[in-house]
């Protein structure tokens, strides 16, 4: 069995010129870099610089971010050559199929689909919970049958509903109202750090790295982190590695980055345009994290952070309410965008898959007015509004980290390969000190992976064996590869290889 065939750039190019898998290319650098922006900047700026602080680094969490975006930078470098080279949708799903081989492909495919669908899930909730703060400040109470936390989150389930019709209706559509609401929400950010600066103790700052001591990695061994359970290793809060843990934590934050490079199909000029708004997009989200968490942990004194550890709650505890309230809806307009642009990155996962005919074609026909895979679109769009409206997900969250990282340590040691197999191809952007960068990248995403919970790699493994199965029932006999697919399959100009 031939799983390791590999799609020739030249191949996966000509590909998007079928007219009916034709995506309409609007996009341009500033759109892209506000894509970026809109989904990393969510809830990691509003809830988990504070937590990381509080519990795992003090006020040297200002490092965790930086370490965290040196992390997110390599692999954003390797994103960046390869979304210049291979302008096609699909991410990291697309650069592995030209460079590792069909596999390896549908395993990045349906780790982005893990990432994507269940992340837009997890954010559609806690937007649920932001929304009902902010609606109980304006003295406005959500019925509990239907609020947060109930059996059914009606207010989540609107929210995907509203996006997905909006997301079919047309990508350039769709970044006019990200655009806006992205404005908000650097506003909000903004306005945060300008704000917080007059209320800075600089006694707060010290000690800036608190001695380390030793904390409790997980009540069970399936809740402990993979990499204590193999070696046996005691963990630790602040002190350097606490500086490493806080970084593990907020790296998360950073997820998102990854996501503008499914859209490079529909860039109008994806060769200049996507390596900018892939590494712009992560500087300015960088740029305002450090900034924040430096503002944050001046404010309120390290270990005297909220456990919930909000943006908002630490105006409370300076006594400005009404700028609580602000940044309350600052997070609500900044949820929103993260749920939106993961329902666009997730529809053109499974429209690259369809196209390659390892997914159903007739999925991924996109719609000649709007320029968009409507079937797809509105199918992920209601599994995604139902899983947030019905499961406590919880847990579930671990998963997404998972699913990014695989794909991130995929991705960057794609870059050698390809170089080593297609020295001539142009590539516009290109990683610096190739091999070693990308090689470093990986080693990083492998060890964050490791410091996993054992049961996120148990529901991990769960899932790539549901792929497995999906694969070679169905993709690996239908692939355009094999030269076994129905002939109703096929446009009339292509002949299977």
């Amino acid at each position: 069995m031939n799983v390791m065939r590999t799609k020739s750039i030249e191949q996966t190019i000509r590909e998007g010129d079928e007219p009916e898998y034709q995506l309409k290319k609007k996009l341009t650098a500033l759109d892209l870099t506000v894509f970026g922006v809109g989904v990393v900047i969510g809830a990691g700026i509003f809830t988990v610089a504070g937590r990381a602080a509080h519990s795992l680094a003090g006020p040297a969490i200002l490092l965790s971010f930086v370490v965290a975006a040196v992390c997110c930078g390599l692999a954003a470098l390797c994103y960046a050559e390869f979304a210049s080279a291979i302008p096609v949708s699909g991410s990291a799903y697309t650069f592995s199929y030209a460079s590792l081989g069909e596999i390896v492909a549908w395993i990045i495919g349906w780790d982005l689909l893990l990432e994507l669908m269940l992340g837009a899930s997890v954010v559609a909730q806690g937007w649920s919970a932001y929304l009902g703060v902010f609606l109980e400040r304006l003295g406005v109470t959500i019925p509990e049958s239907v609020a947060y936390g109930s059996h059914f989150d009606l207010p989540a389930f609107l929210l995907v509903a509203v996006l997905t019709v909006l997301v079919s209706i047309g990508i350039q559509e769709s970044m006019r109202v990200n655009m806006a609401l992205v404005a908000l929400k650097v506003f909000i950010v903004l306005f945060v750090i300008v704000a917080g600066i007059g209320y800075i103790k600089t006694s707060n700052y010290t000690p800036f790295i608190p001695p380390a001591q030793p904390t409790e990695g997980g009540s069970t061994t399936l809740e402990a982190p993979l990499i204590q359970t193999l070696f046996g290793l005691t963990p630790s809060a602040f002190g350097v590695g606490g500086i490493l843990a806080g970084a593990s934590l907020v790296f998360f934050a950073y997820i998102g980055f990854d996501v503008v490079a499914t859209t490079a199909e529909e860039a109008k000029n994806p060769a200049r345009d996507l390596p900018r708004g892939i590494i712009g997009s992560l500087v300015i989200c960088t740029i305002l994290y450090c900034a924040v968490a430096l503002v944050m942990t001046g404010m309120v004194r390290y270990d005297q952070l909220s456990s919930e550890a909000s943006l908002a709650k630490i105006f409370e505890d300076v006594g400005k309410p009404f700028y609580a309230t602000l940044i309350s809806a600052g997070a609500v307009a900044g949820l929103t965008t993260v749920v939106m642009t993961l329902l666009i990155g997730s529809s053109r996962v499974v429209f690259a898959m369809s196209r390659d005919w390892l997914l159903p074609p007739s999925l991924g026909k996109t719609n000649p007015r709007t320029g968009t895979p409507v079937k797809i679109t509105v199918g992920i769009g209601t599994i995604v509004a139902l899983v947030a409206a019905l499961t406590p997900i919880g847990k579930l969250e671990y998963m997404i980290n998972i699913g990014t990282l695989t794909a991130f340590l995929l991705v960057s040691l794609a870059v050698p390969v390809l170089r080593k197999r297609r020295p001539d191809f142009e590539r516009p952007f290109k990683v610096p000190f190739s091999p070693v960068l990308p090689w470093i990248s990986a080693a990083i995403c492998a060890y964050l992976m490791l410091t996993l919970p054992l049961e996120t790699w148990i529901r991990f493994a769960i899932w790539m064996a549901l792929g497995f199965l999906i694969y070679f029932v169905y993709g690996y006999k239908r692939s355009r590869l094999s030269g076994n697919a129905h002939p109703s399959d096929a446009p009339p100009s292509v002949t299977s290889t």
